[in-house]
């Protein structure tokens, strides 16, 4: 059973969350981060990338850094940009992108269930990312963005969330300038968190669907906790974390695709013999996107091709062996063009799918080798493969929208 918990969120202002949001911390680079901030002051990446506030010398993992977030965040309170919900409340967040909606609820769940496994993951975590952000929670004491979760979708979830949401105006509504409409209703009335509490009580588990060192460095910081504080009693915050909760039927998942900076010393033409060999290749006159599992576009000089594999390179019974993303991996990209790990082969790049063809076709154009365009892995498959205790290979999911940042804050 899932331990879903209302929270006194710090967050903005009403009038100030449009200038607030901001993108999460690690989906933007520091460069991209200091244009964002530039002139605003109220934006939320003064505290989750602070680097921005100095000179381009200063290391961004420096103890300095992660003393001017949790400085920026009492700037934030002491300026009246930020205040405190007066009582445990659930937070209703709806994000908008193209006619699409999604609908989650922001609350606080467990660092125990996330040890269990009642807070399943799909994804390995890198100790450096893991590192910076455990130390960033614990110097702010504070979760300052939500892990982005899921659950199958409940028809009693849905019901509670939709009336409240049917009856009340929301205390956010805006669009940011990537398009992305942000609402926000807050559930204070006891007998809703009640039932709500209640209801995800009959959800068997929970999904990362994105933020899993965000997960892990929370859980950490609560463990740490701990123990400095031996006689904590379990219902201290830092014994939970923050999330926004998610039902599966709202997700939508893009591809995550590939380019290459070299064919690993073949000409054009061995490299396309050795495509023949695993895949069967269509040359097309314009963009092509997969329709179905096991097709990949290609981009290689000028000329787009539809590839898919050939039956032998379909491992049968084994779920990531079968995935798009490692049947590229096993038959292409570690045989042919030497990727072996493509977590640190410093020739291979990844474009979520968000950014679109054109990108890939501009980025060979301009000195890459080639690039492979994947179809989407779907909700339900990383379900099935968080339920089996498996692991995704890397850069296998591009969720979207990204969650606004710096809407709602969970102190410990």
């Amino acid at each position: 059973m899932a331990t879903v918990r209302p929270f006194r969120a710090a967050r903005p202002q009403n009038a100030l969350a449009s200038r607030v949001v901001a993108p999460p911390y690690d989906v933007v680079n520091r460069r991209d981060a200091k244009v964002i901030a530039k002139r605003n002051p109220c934006s939320f990446l003064h505290v989750t990338r602070a680097e921005i506030d100095f000179s381009w010398a200063m290391d961004r993992y420096s103890d300095r850094v992660y003393q001017q977030s949790r400085e920026n965040m009492k700037r934030f309170f002491d300026e009246n940009m930020f205040f405190r919900q007066e009582k445990p409340a659930y937070y209703l967040y709806r994000q908008t992108l193209d006619g699409r909606t999604q609908t989650g609820v922001v609350a606080c769940v467990s660092i125990d269930e996330y040890e269990n496994g009642t807070i399943k993951r799909h994804e390995y975590t890198l100790v450096e990312k893991e590192e910076d952000r455990t130390r960033h929670f614990d110097v702010c004491d504070a979760d300052t963005e939500p892990v982005f979760l899921t659950y199958r979708a409940d028809a009693l979830v849905n019901r509670i969330t939709g009336q409240w949401m049917e009856k009340r105006q929301p205390e956010y509504d805006f669009l940011t300038a990537d398009g992305v409409g942000h609402a926000l209703w807050v559930v204070d009335d006891d007998a809703v968190i009640a039932a709500l509490a209640g209801a995800f009580q009959s959800i068997p588990c929970l999904y990362i669907a994105d933020g899993h060192h965000r997960s892990a460095s929370a859980f950490k910081v609560g463990m740490k906790r701990r123990e400095n504080n031996p006689a904590y009693s379990g219902e201290e915050e830092f014994n939970f974390f923050m999330a926004a909760i998610f039902p599966d039927s709202d997700l939508h998942i893009l591809e995550y695709n590939r380019m290459l900076q070299n064919l690993n010393g073949l000409s054009e033409e061995e490299f396309l013999e050795e495509v023949g060999k695993r895949f069967f290749i269509e040359e097309k006159e314009t963009p092509c996107r997969p329709d179905r599992e096991h097709r990949f576009g290609m981009f290689l000089r000028d000329t787009w091709y539809m590839l898919e594999a050939k039956p032998e390179s379909v491992p049968q019974a084994d779920v990531i062996g079968a995935l798009d993303v490692s049947i590229l991996q096993d038959s292409l990209l570690g045989p042919v063009l030497g990727v072996e790990d493509p977590r640190t082969d410093d020739r291979i790049y990844f474009v979520g799918g968000i950014h679109g063809l054109p990108v890939l076709e501009r980025r060979v154009r301009n000195g890459l080798a080639v690039a492979f365009v994947l179809y989407p892995v779907t909700v339900s498959k990383l379900l099935e493969v968080a339920d089996q205790g498996l692991i995704m290979p890397p850069k296998s999911t591009w969720f979207e929208p990204k969650l606004g940042s710096g809407l709602f804050v969970h102190e410990f």
